[in-house]
């Protein structure tokens, strides 16, 4: 198997190899990896844009890619050109050393947020929401304060800070007990946040729109009452925008929709259009308590991941592609709209520029799976949310064909 293995990566004797079957490959993830992960049985093995092939030559539009790290689709020209170009120059090496990359990120990204900051990199929005947690705990220290408040139907992702501070107990199941500090309030209610504040709360965490709860988008006011709760309290407000940041809801950050400014804003998924990358921007005062041998990751804002960040920003601005969202979200409501007013299945319709939730009253993952059948790939969250983070450069043909599907998967469902 070693000789094998050596033979396929050989630079001296490159090897075209044949390409393997879905079944080969199940086979060996089922064998060789860990089943932490409800798989489709199909192996993806080539993506262009809003389509991918499987190992059979099954072409499929994909209205989910990536879980939202896909923003610019598979493959985007710009990122693929500038990490072809940045690995053969260089790939890693740690932050005790400065890249060019790194920093014109960090710019990028601070130029766009409207306030001063500065930038942490990593490799995830889990890392980059654990970062911020301990910032908050380093700024609430002195006064002895280091309870956070989070909102139910939250996820902020699955390493342990971020587990806990996810307000879902079904991905708690079994890890417990977890993290002290973290209270909960439902995701809305200003007054029940208020009443969880005590002498002891230094934050408050919140994804401006709810992604894996559902597409929640928020009420009115709530946004902008967390910023004057934090205001009267001195407390910390924290925004994950691991999914809703990148320009998927027409702006940069998904909190510049309702005029308001964070202290902490993370991000990750779309970043680095599709490479691994989180990235976490505080208040630059408040970045100052984060000094050596405070936080660090080894990959974190290496100069592969920054330089194709950079090219998903300058593809966003140059192609125009936060006009795009807005565009994407108001074509599918046109479509979706219609076709809720004739199917009573379908409950209530989220979106928010490319950030799309179709509520049913039933089970979504028959949906998916008939979706699936018909090569549309979509996802469902909560159970009974259809969720679409279709990319910004998809067509106004491929959205209409991805709703054709879904509208005769729909209408011939029967709960």
């Amino acid at each position: 198997m070693v000789a094998t293995i050596d033979a396929r990566i050989s630079a001296d004797k490159p090897q075209v190899q044949p390409l393997p079957s879905t079944a080969a490959v199940m086979d060996l993830a089922q064998r060789y990896l860990t089943p932490n992960y409800r798989r489709f049985p199909v192996c993806l093995i080539r993506g262009e844009g809003s389509w991918v092939w499987d190992a059979e030559g099954n072409r499929y539009l994909d209205l989910f890619p990536g879980w939202g790290c896909g923003l610019l689709g598979h493959c985007p020209p710009r990122v693929v050109q500038a990490v072809q170009q940045q690995v053969a120059e260089l790939i890693h090496v740690p932050n005790t050393w400065y890249t060019a990359p790194q920093a014109w990120l960090g710019q990028a990204l601070v130029e766009r947020l409207g306030f001063d900051a500065r930038c942490f990199f990593c490799n995830s929005g889990a890392e980059a929401n654990e970062a911020a947690i301990k910032l908050a705990r380093l700024f609430g220290r002195s006064q002895g304060r280091y309870k956070i408040i989070s909102f139910t139907g939250s996820f902020h992702g699955r390493t342990f800070g971020a587990l806990t501070a996810t307000a879902q107990p079904k991905y708690h199941a079994g890890f417990e007990p977890l993290l002290p500090g973290f209270r909960y309030a439902p995701f809305g209610d200003l007054e029940a946040t208020a009443r969880l504040i005590d002498n002891e709360t230094c934050a408050i965490m919140v994804e401006p729109i709810q992604g894996e709860g559902g597409i929640q988008l928020p009420p009115a006011g709530f946004l902008e009452g967390l910023r004057q709760l934090c205001d009267r309290h001195g407390l910390l407000l924290i925004l994950d925008e691991v999914q809703s940041g990148m320009g998927r809801t027409g702006r940069w950050y998904a909190f510049q929709n309702w005029g308001i400014q964070p202290d902490i804003v993370t991000l990750a998924k779309a970043l680095a259009g599709g490479i691994a990358m989180g990235g976490m921007i505080a208040r630059a005062a408040l970045a100052e308590l984060l000094q050596p041998g405070t936080h660090a990751a080894t990959f974190g804002g290496n100069p592969v991941a920054a330089r194709a960040a950079l090219a998903v920003i300058d593809t966003i601005e140059r192609d125009g592609l936060l006009e795009r969202a807005v565009a994407i979200g108001q074509r599918f409501r046109q479509r979706l709209h219609t076709l809720q007013q004739r199917l009573p299945l379908i409950a209530e319709l989220r979106i928010h520029g490319a950030m799309i939730g179709l509520a049913l009253h039933a089970e979504g993952e028959p949906i998916v799976d008939a979706c699936l059948q018909r090569r549309l790939l979509i996802n469902c969250t909560q159970r009974n949310v259809i969720r679409l983070l279709p990319a910004l450069t998809i067509s106004d043909a491929e959205i209409d064909q991805g709703c054709d599907i879904l509208e005769e998967v729909l209408t011939s469902y029967r709960p």
